[in-house]
């Protein structure tokens, strides 16, 4: 199998589709990842394990709707492609 960009893709949105299934109060807060009520005040920076929380909340939000519409639309191609694979014109 070759790389290529297309595979490149494919690998970056199951990355992200991962990301998005992960349940806060089921799996991150077992693991120390959950919802930490000290911000801090202000002018401090975040530290990195409240931006990466901050990341993942971000991406679940965004990318919940729209990775039905991907999934539905890849099984479509897949579909398709094997029409044309086994159907020759």
């Amino acid at each position: 199998m070759a790389f290529t960009l297309y595979s490149l893709l494919q690998a970056a949105l199951l990355c992200v589709k991962a990301i998005t299934v992960l349940h806060e109060e089921r799996f991150l807060k077992n693991t120390g990842w959950g919802t930490d009520q000290g911000i801090g005040g202000f002018g401090e920076e975040p530290g990195i394990k409240s931006q990466l929380m901050n990341l993942i909340r971000s991406l679940r939000t965004v990318m919940r709707k729209k990775s039905y519409i991907i999934d539905t639309e890849k099984a479509f191609q897949k579909i398709q492609y094997q029409f044309i694979i086994k159907n020759p014109s």
